[in-house]
């Protein structure tokens, strides 16, 4: 019996009539490297978390709020792989809920959870796989700005954007793409199983759904948001342990705590701002594209 079981038979304290204890992750965010404002959601940052998340004995379930439109397909594997691990490790169930997206890489961390559930208008699904640039050798050629590449091996710079567009290039990306595509597609295929009604070619299309379309197609098991489905699951006293990561914002910018309180280093916060803006801009624009892609 744990502790937790031991304590509820108490007749006084707060202990007394304790419901059921479900933890709850929040997985929000381009999935990848991000920006020094705002980072993204990788392994390394979210894996302290799910530990913390999945350590208490006794609880009933696990939680996570997917609220991404994507991103890294390695991270999004490498995020999916850990919480079934530690599902199975701790022979807990997971369950996932939509917010605004969990489509692309977003939609395969749901798939982690044994059951999804969505809101009426969370968009869903997004399995495929896109990369994106820009060809500017004509802009170069305009302003007459020569181009000076040397490389060691004829496939080096397949797809450098300052050069024409190579077919060799473009049949070597999309060999790349169909086989992360290929991946994808299991993980879903494995998770989700039987429960997906609509067909393959439309499933796997890249096409994303709002939330009841999605349940009719079987890639979310309901509707409903998480507080409304876990008490109804595990009761009106249900307790949710909120996870989350410590801000450390304060510390990016020059903040130091000692023992007469904060201060701040305005010469070395004003110096990190400064190398930090250029980098946080560039990674804003490459969120804010992800998310457009879905009409956010």
């Amino acid at each position: 019996m744990s502790l937790h079981s031991l304590l509820a038979k108490l007749p006084f304290g707060p202990w007394r009539n304790a419901g059921p204890l479900v933890s709850v992750v929040r997985l929000s965010g381009v999935i990848g490297q991000g920006g020094t404002f705002r980072p993204g959601l990788t392994l390394a940052g979210v894996a302290p978390l799910l530990e913390r998340a999945f350590a208490p004995k006794g609880q009933a379930a696990v939680a996570l709020i997917v609220n991404s439109p994507g991103g890294s397909p390695v991270q999004s594997a490498l995020i999916a792989k850990r919480i079934r691990d530690l599902a199975e490790e701790k022979t807990l169930p997971v369950l996932a809920f939509c917010e605004d997206a969990a489509a692309s890489g977003g939609y395969w961390l749901a798939c982690a959870a044994d059951e999804i559930w969505a809101d009426e208008s969370s968009v869903v699904g997004s399995i495929g796989v896109v990369s994106a640039g820009f060809g500017m050798h004509e802009l170069l050629e305009r302003h007459g700005i020569e181009r000076r590449l040397y490389t060691a091996g004829d496939k080096k710079v397949l797809l450098d954007p300052f050069s024409p567009e190579r077919e060799d290039g473009v049949a070597h990306l999309k060999s790349i793409q169909a086989d992360i595509h290929d991946a994808f597609k299991a993980m879903v295929r494995n998770r989700r199983g039987a429960r997906l009604t609509g067909p393959e070619e439309l499933l796997f299309s890249g096409s994303f759904w709002a939330g009841r379309k999605a349940k009719e197609l079987g890639l979310v098991d309901g509707l409903g948001d998480l507080r409304s489905v876990l008490r109804g699951r595990f009761g009106d006293k249900v307790r949710l342990r909120v996870v989350q990561a410590e801000r450390g914002l304060m510390r990016k910018l020059g903040m130091r705590t000692g023992f007469g309180g904060p201060a701040l280093d305005l010469s070395a916060g004003s110096q990190a701002l400064a190398e930090a803006l250029p980098a946080a801009a560039v990674a804003a624009v490459e969120e804010r594209a992800l998310w457009s892609r879905l009409g956010l």
